[in-house]
């Protein structure tokens, strides 16, 4: 029986958000303990809130939606790496990390990961995150999937520069993932976003089989 890790963080109102970003609100409309017929959630949040991919519309104008993305992009053979202890990956970092050259999809395990240890701590801004010349070394290397576990593919203080080179080129970008459990190695990964009309983004369920 196959190992599955699942790679998502969980929803609620204290998981912490990009700064000016709409919070999580969570609503119980109706509850039967409360004498109504049954129990009803409402839920409000942006659309790049917890474990979600970015499409090209993100940072491109007249990009693609994640509707246009391809299944086969979000489904299939993975490389987890190595990036703990780095306070920003670089090109240089990539290069000797030993990524075979079959890889066209890519999770970098961090040392944010420990932060999901509490899913409810404040927002961290000295995360680590892909520079530009790392995005193009992505984009060289013909990795169409790249995914981070934090909420941003790029450092804060950065421009939008590993954006945009990564989603002109159409790369699928995952952000906020929680890779603590999983060994660095070759998986499976299976990562479905919600399916929403005209959308730069969208929450997704991301897991990891063991091959």
């Amino acid at each position: 029986m196959k190992k599955i890790f699942d790679i998502s963080v969980p929803l609620s109102p204290e998981l912490p958000v990009w700064p000016g970003d709409q919070k999580i609100e969570i609503t119980h409309q109706y509850k039967i303990e409360k004498k109504g017929d049954a129990n009803l959630t409402s839920i409000k949040l942006s659309s790049h809130t917890g474990t979600h991919i970015d499409a090209p519309l993100h940072f491109v104008e007249n990009g693609k939606t994640t509707l246009d993305i391809p299944l086969e992009k979000l489904i299939g053979k993975c490389l987890v790496t190595d990036a703990q202890g780095l306070q920003k990956i670089t090109a240089d970092d990539l290069n000797k990390m030993d990524i075979p050259k079959k890889t066209n999809k890519l999770l970098l395990k961090t040392d944010n990961s420990l932060l999901w240890k509490n899913p409810k701590h404040p927002f961290k801004k000295d995360y680590c995150a892909l520079t530009a010349d790392a995005a193009q070394w992505v984009v060289d290397h013909n990795i169409h999937l790249v995914g981070i576990d934090y909420a941003s593919i790029q450092l804060f203080t950065d421009p939008a520069d590993t954006h945009v080179i990564l989603l002109s080129n159409e790369v699928v970008i995952v952000e906020n993932l929680d890779l603590r459990f999983v060994k660095p190695g070759e998986y499976r990964l299976v990562c479905l976003p919600l399916k929403i009309e005209a959308v730069e983004g969208t929450l997704a369920r991301a897991i990891l089989e063991l091959e």
